[in-house]
């Protein structure tokens, strides 16, 4: 089952023009794919409903400012992953230290192989790490508008991608969490 991110020009129009009907055929249609983004890249399920939130407030106030150059569907996911991001610097500190304590208390004893599969994996790595992964991997981002969405250097995200790449190699090679 696919799910179609296409909306007529007549809807844009309308939620443009303060039309809360239209406005809520928006959210209906984008709700499902702006949370699995931010549930992607955030680990909880409130954050991805919090991202959810916040991407459609956003939606609401800027919607005139869309000049209908791109799908809708582009800008919503920018404007979703830039509230994803900016959860993620605003917990950068608790986040950094809570994947510290997990990945210390989730390593298997030395010598003992262990079986992670690629989701979980995934959940394992630095919420950073996480995001760079899936907007490139998944979303099809290039370095250059990771780095730019993220406020850091080109080098920075492919450094990044290398890193949580053979990161998840270790894990599901049952080598461990080492940082």
């Amino acid at each position: 089952m696919t799910i179609s991110l296409a909306v007529s020009d007549v809807l844009i129009a309308r939620a443009k023009s303060g039309d809360v009907e239209a406005l809520e055929a928006l959210y209906r249609a984008f709700e499902t794919p702006v949370y699995n983004l931010a549930r992607r890249i955030l680990r909880s399920p409130e954050d991805a409903e919090d991202v959810l939130q916040e991407t459609f407030l956003e939606v609401v106030r800027s919607i005139r400012s869309f000049r209908g150059e791109g799908h809708l569907w582009s800008w919503i996911r920018q404007i979703a992953s830039s509230k994803a991001l900016m959860r993620i610097r605003r917990h950068q500190v608790r986040a950094e230290e809570a994947f510290d304590e997990e990945a210390t208390a989730g390593s298997p004893p030395v010598g003992v192989p262990a079986r992670v599969d690629l989701e979980r994996a995934f959940e394992r790595l630095s919420e950073t790490s996480r995001a760079v992964v899936w907007f490139h991997d998944v979303e099809g981002y290039t370095h250059e508008e990771i780095a730019e969405m993220m406020g850091k250097t080109v080098s920075f995200s492919k450094s990044q991608l290398a890193r949580a790449h053979a990161r998840l190699r270790r894990m599901l090679e049952g080598e461990g969490a080492t940082r």
